[in-house]
């Protein structure tokens, strides 16, 4: 005879949450920050991004992975220029428009890590 357990839902803290959705926790609502995310409240989060949600997106602060995607550099380059706390949507664009030698510079470095990488993968499928 087998007994079969409940299965309990699988949890994470706020901050793996707010990792995996792209947002600063400090910025998301309270209720967020001081719960646990089921696995199921998270697919449903980004499914279907409830206002909140939406505005950290779209406005900001964004933490240091999605400025540097913003921005087309690496998180080692945000940290080179000391960048290294979450900006929003109207700094990035300031910093699109200002283009700042460091940016460029990371941009071009960042540019060649890319086409690095893909020479490297299409050696490794003609091998």
């Amino acid at each position: 005879m087998s007994t079969s357990k409940a299965k309990t839902p699988q949890t994470m803290k706020p901050a793996t949450a707010a990792k995996k959705l792209g947002i600063v926790l400090s910025a998301a609502p309270a209720e967020f920050q001081e719960g646990v995310v089921s696995r199921d409240e998270l697919n449903a989060l980004q499914a279907d991004p409830p206002s909140w949600l939406a505005d950290l997106r779209r406005v900001g602060p964004h933490p240091r992975q999605v400025v540097a995607a913003k921005l087309r550099v690496s998180a080692s380059g945000l940290a080179r220029a000391d960048i290294t706390g979450p900006l929003t949507t109207a700094e990035i664009e300031i910093l699109k428009a200002e283009k700042p030698d460091w940016l460029e510079r990371e941009q071009a470095i960042q540019t060649r890590v890319r086409q690095d990488e893909l020479r490297l993968k299409q050696q490794r499928a003609k091998a």
